[in-house]
Parts: C-alpha cells; structure tokens; sequence
C-alpha cells in the first residue's frame, strides 16, 4: 500500500510539474507565503532553504554544486529572484535582498542588498524598499 502511495504522489508531483512548469525537489524547505508571479522554467533543487515572504520569478534556477564544498543555497526571508536569475552552490543569500535579471550568484550576499551581473555583484546595501521594484 505505501508503494501505492508514494507512485500516486510522484505522479501528482510530476503532473503539476508539467502543469505550471516548476520543479521543486522533494527535500526542499519552503517557508510561510513563497510566491511565483509568472512561473515557467524554474527549477529548484531538493536540498535547497528558502525563507519566508520570498518571490520568485520566472527562468529562475536554484540548484547545488558537487563535490566536497558542495551544497544547495539557503535564502533567507523577503527575497526577490527576477527572471532569468541562477543561485548556484553551497550559499547564503541574507534577507531582505534583491537579486537583479539575469544575475549568476555563486558567492553569500549579505542582508539588505541589491545584486545584479555575472558573476553577481552587491551594488548597494540600503535594502529590497529602495529598489523601484518593491511596492
């Protein structure tokens, strides 16, 4: 009977995938209110952490890295992927952070920062509510 159940969930699983066209590994912690906006193309890994209050857009990849400093990223809390962005590797990306179109975040991002480009660069530090995109 478990067997049963657990093929049932990996259907299910499967068929939302399909549907909305966002993989979340199994393993993955998610907390309170994680919203995606235009989801399509997003792929996040099972061992990954994200906070509470995250928004996450489309064509974003949230994966790990192999090997021994590997790991998945842990996001904290009011967090902003924009589409198009990859948060690579055993990381942390702080709260309250604004990761720009586009960006390749290998490295930790300090609470309070807007991070844009490859490699993924801090341009200010004065928080995700100084952005034009917070509302």
């Amino acid at each position: 009977m478990a067997k049963f159940c657990l093929r049932c969930v990996q259907l299910i699983h499967k068929h939302n995938q399909y549907l909305t066209g966002i993989q979340i590994g199994f393993g993955t912690k998610i907390g309170k209110a994680l919203m995606f906006p235009h989801y399509s193309c997003i792929v996040i890994n099972g061992s990954a952490i994200i906070g509470d209050n995250c928004t996450i857009y489309h064509g974003v990849t949230v994966g790990s890295v192999r090997g021994p400093k590997g790991g998945a990223p842990h996001i904290g809390n009011n967090v902003v992927i924009a589409s198009g962005a990859k948060v690579i590797g055993n990381i942390t990306i702080g709260n309250n952070v604004m990761i720009g179109s586009g960006a390749i975040v290998v490295t930790d991002i300090p609470d309070n920062s807007v991070v844009v480009g490859n490699p993924g660069k801090v341009i200010s530090k004065r928080g995700l509510e100084h952005t034009k995109y917070y509302s």
